[in-house]
């Protein structure tokens, strides 16, 4: 799963997308929920959707949730380096 770069990140890593890790900074950019900005705390490769801190809704029981959110509805605005290989990977761009 991909996303958008930041306009920061574009110009130092000369890369427009990458992709997204649990960890990573992202904003949300469409939906209920434009504008908020947290970590992603989980990704769900079958759905193809993200779990951002702070992005929650309820259930009928009142039971909270998070909210898919997909990665072509945000943008990294900070990347988790901890894995040199993400690193190198960026550098090689």
């Amino acid at each position: 799963m991909r996303a958008h770069l930041s306009k920061s990140l574009r110009e130092k890593y000369g890369r427009r997308t990458f992709g997204v890790r649990t960890g990573d900074t992202v904003k949300i950019m469409r939906g209920k929920y434009a504008g908020t900005e947290g970590k992603v705390e989980r990704l769900h490769l079958k759905d193809c959707t993200l779990a951002v801190d702070g992005v929650t809704s309820f259930k009928a029981n009142g039971e909270e949730v998070p909210r898919p959110v997909y990665p072509s509805n945000v943008m990294i605005t900070k990347l988790n380096l901890e894995d040199e290989m993400r690193e190198q990977t960026l550098e090689q761009g």
